[in-house]
């Protein structure tokens, strides 16, 4: 029985669907104004991580993500210009071009990350009369004003309100800074809807004059239109619970009267450094920075998957360069069962699977199932071991059927050294000790000390 936190009641409940077998789950998506940096795509692993276990369980499933390129701006709180705006200045191409060129880098990111798409990904702009419809809802109910800016949500009808995040609203009010607009009735009221500028680029007829939307009720029309209410799952990363997906809640139980969904599950920060990761502090990297780094999407994947999802995980370099090696010595050793005639006793390969599937069904405890694989490779060689892992790899996406012989790292040696540092490699493999010493000593000889490690040896130059 998969169990999972569920951030609305804090704490880890059993998951039951709504329909039994079936699972509908929502999914924030990239505001795609710019790359989407590594800490962004850990929120995007945790998502796939959550959809393979769904389906590792054996449940269908009805993803929905949305892309919005338009109406996110600035600041989350509803301040500042739109996003989307402000790259089109910045970069000199159309709004329009901004979105394509990003989203086409994000998802080509998610298919080297093996992070598969949701079954429904859509367009905020391909959606524009379903949002002012559900904005003229929410005025028509009493739930929503117009000001000479837009047309805004009126928290104080909703006494739901700061559920989630479990805001005190009157310590906020009390304490609250001089509001930007003085027309709205409650400095936390958010746009749902946006009137334009004359000069905005993007804009669109509404009943309330030429607009866009507001960035929170994008995902309510995509999640009613595509899920209906109530759903299952949304998911997100914890900047998505005090703002965000707060409002996305206000929105929709305004419309429905009741709970619109079930499981609210939310992925931890990424830091760097022990600090904050951000576009502003100069310290974000995309997956193009890493590879030009020498590492490959599979082991960040690899260095995601060591830490919990609901736990910080902090990037630092050496971090990957741990994750780089411990991935190489993965594959190799899968290699060796891969090529392996030997069988391995069936109460074994299930103890290991019963373990494996109850790390994943308990908040998707990942490391704790990594761990397990690991524990399995470290068994007398045998193709069900190997397989084995084909199976886990269905939830852990490392690509493990990509199993090859561990390459040596390379070392800064003349090709004469190098070859007898090989040639030693084989003679310890042979257990001829003997001439592992005698090449071990010419080595030295040629000025160079061979040290033995985990992935192999290295190679420095003597003084």
């Amino acid at each position: 029985m998969l169990k999972i936190y569920n951030t609305l009641t804090r704490k880890k409940e059993e998951f039951t669907p709504i329909k039994e077998g079936k699972v509908c789950m929502y999914s924030c998506g990239p505001t795609v104004y710019s790359f989407a940096h590594i800490g962004n795509l850990r929120t995007y692993v945790f998502m796939d991580l959550f959809r393979r276990v769904l389906k590792y369980d054996g449940y269908k499933l009805k993803g929905v993500m949305n892309i919005t390129d338009v109406g996110h701006l600035t600041s989350d709180e509803d301040e500042g210009e739109d996003k989307m705006e402000k790259a089109s200045r910045e970069q000199k191409k159309s709004p329009y071009e901004i979105a394509e060129f990003y989203a086409k880098v994000f998802f080509e990111d998610l298919k080297k990350l093996n992070i598969g798409r949701p079954e429904i990904v859509e367009k905020i702009t391909d959606h524009i009369p379903e949002t002012i419809a559900y904005v003229q809802e929410l005025i028509d109910k009493g739930y929503a004003y117009e000001i000479d800016d837009g047309i805004y949500y009126d928290i104080s009808k909703f006494p739901g309100y700061g559920k989630l995040s479990r805001l005190n609203l009157d310590e906020q009010q009390a304490g609250a800074r001089v509001e930007v607009n003085s027309q709205k009735r409650h400095p936390a009221d958010f746009a749902v809807w946006k009137k334009a500028e004359p000069n905005h680029i993007m804009q669109w007829e509404s009943p309330w004059g030429m607009g866009y939307p507001g960035w929170h009720i994008e995902c309510s029309a995509l999640s009613r239109k595509y899920l209906g209410f109530p759903f299952d799952i949304h998911t997100g990363g914890v900047d998505h619970i005090p703002v965000h997906h707060e409002n996305e809640i206000a929105q929709n139980e305004a419309i429905t009267g009741k709970k619109t969904v079930n499981y609210w599950v939310h992925g931890d920060f990424m830091l760097v450094d022990n600090g904050k990761m951000s576009k502003s502090l100069g310290n974000t990297y995309t997956i193009s920075d890493l590879e030009k780094r020498g590492y490959s999407a599979m082991d960040f994947r690899y260095f995601c998957l060591n830490a919990h999802y609901r736990k910080k995980l902090n990037f630092t370099f050496d971090g990957m360069d741990g994750a780089k090696v411990s991935y190489a010595r993965l594959l190799g050793a899968l290699y060796q069962h891969k090529t392996s005639d030997k069988k391995t006793d069936e109460n074994v390969i299930k103890a290991y699977k019963d373990e494996f599937v109850e790390a994943i069904n308990d908040d998707l405890n990942v490391p704790r199932a990594l761990g397990i694989l690991w524990k399995a490779v470290k068994e007398p060689k045998s193709r069900d071991i190997y397989e084995l892992a084909l199976d886990f790899d269905k939830v852990l996406g490392l690509s493990l059927d990509q199993a090859k012989p561990e390459e040596q790292p390379k070392v800064d040696a003349p090709a004469e050294v190098v070859e007898l540092a090989e040639q030693r490699v084989n003679a310890k493999k042979e257990k001829n000790y003997a001439l592992a010493d005698e090449l071990r000593a010419k080595i030295a000889a040629l000025g160079y000390q061979v040290v033995d490690t985990k992935e192999g040896y290295t190679l420095a130059k003597t003084e």
